[in-house]
């Protein structure tokens, strides 16, 4: 069903200012019915402007109103929706257009419980999901087709898991935790002990004994894995956003409200602070810690730890192949120069 809201509505319910420059007429009544981009938004959607290299678009879009800060409305040739912090604005009425199935409470008939479960009445089960011993589902929880979940886990209340999200034994999820398909949560850390000697079995198995704890609102990307702990648990703060394809290794801790980009790799028994960004295809090695308020860009490869607040970054930009070559052979003659110039430094003659 399509759902409207006049701009009226829609400037109440988010605390917006609406207006509009001299000679444009807003309408309070206008009918909105969704959100778009600018120069692709007709007059029944609403836009947002939020970067300045933008400014064309918004001179010539269509919208039914504009989300912008104050010092752009003289730009806009539309109605206005003022925000101290536009995208902010948006990201929230983004939320009234949301149509996404959200399934009815109940147990389908293909689902499989154990009968030591314990799973509310408001919860909604779907098709082929397992749920195994001691496992306790809470109030207005989402499992939505194929979905397991191992013996004495926790699903908190109203977190939502899409299809085929895989929960081991012992992991413990917060309230309005988000998991997309294919995340694994708590399978076993990369633990094995070498043994090559004499009569030895190669590689060893360190059976994982900890369990995984998410903290409330986490949202966790498709095909992303949180491993089990060793000995301790696995931790993930409250407010954490883990991006698809990143990979969190045993006893790993990471601290409220970072964030984490794709294909990202952190190894184990590393802690990250709270209120970090870590671009996408980022590798930190284990055992390290990683301050708050700490920004990794992307490809980076972090060896050390880092005590400081900041951005950090590694690696080498794009550049043409030909001379990207060239440095490569450069960069393995550093050492040479280096000694080079460091024996002429130590021959020069004292002035």
């Amino acid at each position: 069903m399509l759902r409207t809201y006049s701009l009226a509505e829609i400037a109440e319910r988010f605390a917006l200012r609406l207006a509009g420059r001299p000679g444009v007429a807003v309408n309070p009544g206008q009918a909105v019915s969704g959100v778009a981009t600018l120069p692709s938004a007709s007059a029944g959607e609403v836009s947002f402007f939020a970067n300045v290299a933008y400014r064309k678009q918004l001179q010539q879009t269509c919208a039914a109103a504009v989300i912008l800060k104050q010092s752009a409305v003289d730009d806009c040739p539309v109605p206005c929706l003022v925000a101290d912090n536009p995208y902010l604005a948006y990201a929230r009425i983004t939320a009234l257009f949301d149509a996404a199935p959200r399934p009815q409470p109940g147990i389908h008939p293909s689902a499989i419980i154990d009968t030591s479960a314990t799973v509310s009445p408001s919860a909604s089960i779907g098709p082929h999901c397992v749920i195994a011993a001691d496992a306790l589902i809470e109030e207005d929880v989402v499992l939505n087709a194929g979905c397991f979940v191992g013996e004495g886990t926790v699903v908190g209340t109203r977190s939502y898991l899409h299809a085929r999200v895989t929960l081991y034994h012992g992991v413990t999820l917060g309230e309005d935790v988000v998991i997309h398909s294919g995340a694994v949560i708590g399978a076993d850390g990369f633990g094995f002990a070498p043994d090559f000697g004499p009569g030895g079995g190669g590689w060893c198995k360190i059976h994982q004994l900890g369990g995984v704890r998410v903290g409330n609102r986490v949202e966790i990307g498709a095909n992303s894995c949180i491993d089990r702990g060793a000995l301790d648990d696995t931790v993930i703060g409250d407010g954490v956003i883990i991006d698809n394809l990143v990979q969190i290794a045993h006893n790993v801790k990471i601290g409220d409200n970072t964030a984490i980009a794709a294909c990202t790799g952190i190894a184990g028994s590393t802690e990250i602070g709270s209120h970090c960004t870590i671009a996408g295809a980022v590798g930190i090695v284990g055992h390290l810690k990683i301050a708050d308020r700490v920004h990794i860009t992307a490809k980076s490869l972090v060896t050390g730890s880092i005590a400081e607040a900041g951005s950090y970054s590694s690696g080498t930009a794009l550049s043409p192949t030909a001379a990207w070559r060239r440095n490569a052979v450069r960069f393995s003659q550093l050492d040479g120069l280096f000694q080079r110039v460091r024996a002429l430094e130590g021959n020069r003659p004292e002035s």
